[in-house]
């Protein structure tokens, strides 16, 4: 199948590379605020502002990239990643250590909406979601070994090791992206219109067709399910930590054990949802949310015993894997003729499902309690199951993944197998 399948893994490289540099300074945030001399809160200024500059801009940046060739957007951004992890490891000036987390986070959607489009593109229609789901891995693996390891050498090689690694994992990427994926001159843009709104095979959707599915109703229900679904997530593994340790009563040490067990986990799951939303797109994404009801009451119930909630944390993360391709595949039914647009509003809209579900989570935790959290998913994922069953109601409005034809990629010649 020529260079199909190295492609795609260079992709989910990518997307590794990218979450390692997102998340991994979450685990180095201490050693930050000691060797750059700024207080703890400011340095956690680093993790907000790039989820705030991915939700604030990913739309809109990638409606400006998809004019691109898509090869040079996906090199270019994973060359800004490695260069910024390159100026963290370098730099003892927090404001230009700062400057460096906006400056990724503007590509971040970029990258993920494009890459998830031309997975999609290099092969076969009935094999589209298993190379999401692909690219998604980069996302597990991310959370499963880039985000520990990085803890790992800041504390035993030091800060400037951490940061290295990121630089190195993300420039592999980039000359994977320039070796592997096949690049022919960019297709013009179409007209497109709500009344046409799929392009010509081998040509763009412009940028008014492409802002013509913000007027869909059906397409703003999905967004609402996939912020509850985020937010179903994030309230609760957001405080993974202090619910282990003052609910179940955990050692520090035992909960890193945890979070890493979390993390691998992760993905095998992410395969399972992958395969199922392949059989059944629509019963996948309905019993979702209905499932992290059902799982936040059993962490509920087994919360105050160690050894139960043990085995709780890894079918915990078996089902967190899922919302990230279920919640995707879901909102990408509502945007077939926009797909790398709809791509980036998912990105900015999970995203601001973590800040809401963090937020949520925080205001629980500070009033009631560590121990009321999965209450507070448990009604995210109701919220996010509404959603879904009203937008079900609406019927198709567009074709489902089974009936749509095979998008083309416009980069890149069709895929053989």
């Amino acid at each position: 199948m020529a260079k199909t399948g190295p492609a795609v893994l260079t992709l989910s490289l990518g997307v590794f590379g990218i979450i390692t540099t997102e998340m991994g300074v979450v685990g180095v945030l201490p050693r930050i605020s000691e060797d750059l001399g700024v207080t703890p809160s400011a340095a956690g200024w680093l993790v907000g502002v790039f989820a705030l500059v991915v939700a604030a801009t990913g739309p809109f940046g990638t409606l400006l990239a998809s004019g691109l060739r898509r090869k040079a957007v996906l090199a270019g951004a994973l060359a800004v990643f490695a260069l910024s992890n390159a100026v963290y490891a370098l730099t003892d000036d927090f404001a230009v250590m700062f400057a460096f987390r906006i400056l990724p986070a503007l590509f971040h959607p970029v990258f993920f909406a494009v890459a998830l489009t031309t997975a999609a593109n290099l092969v076969p229609a009935h094999r589209a979601t298993r190379a999401a789901t692909t690219v998604f891995a980069g996302v597990t693996l991310g959370f499963a070994f880039g985000v520990p390891l990085t803890s790992y050498l800041a504390e035993h090689a030091g800060l400037a090791a951490a940061f290295w690694f990121g630089a190195g994992v993300n420039l592999l990427a980039c000359l994977g992206v320039l070796l592997l994926l096949p690049s022919t001159p960019a297709a013009p843009t179409t007209p497109t219109t709500p009344t046409t709104p799929a392009a010509p095979a081998g040509r763009r959707p412009s940028y008014r067709g492409q802002l013509a599915i913000l007027r869909r109703g059906r397409l703003w229900l999905s967004v609402l399910a996939v912020v509850c679904v985020f937010a179903a997530m994030f309230s609760v593994y957001g405080y993974f930590a202090e619910y282990l340790e003052h609910v179940t009563g955990l050692s520090a040490s035992l909960v890193g054990a945890a979070l890493m067990a979390f993390g691998i986990v992760m993905v095998l799951g992410n395969l399972l949802f992958g395969r199922l939303l392949e059989r059944d797109l629509l019963r996948t994404v309905t019993a979702f949310p209905a499932l992290y009801v059902l799982l936040y009451a059993l962490l509920y119930a087994i919360g105050p015993w160690p050894a139960p909630m043990t085995a709780g944390v890894l079918l915990w993360g078996a089902v967190h894997s899922g919302g990230l391709v279920v919640s995707q595949s879901w909102l990408a039914r509502d945007a077939q003729d926009a797909p790398e647009f709809g791509n980036s509003l998912f990105i900015s809209f999970s995203n601001l499902g973590i800040t809401a579900g963090s937020a949520v989570g925080g205001l629980v935790v500070s009033t009631a309690g560590a121990r009321h959290l999965p209450w507070a998913g448990a009604g995210f994922a109701l919220a996010a199951l509404a959603a879904v069953l009203l937008r079900r109601r609406l019927g198709p409005g567009a074709p489902t993944a089974a009936t749509a034809p095979a998008p083309q990629a416009q980069d890149a010649p069709p895929a053989t197998v």
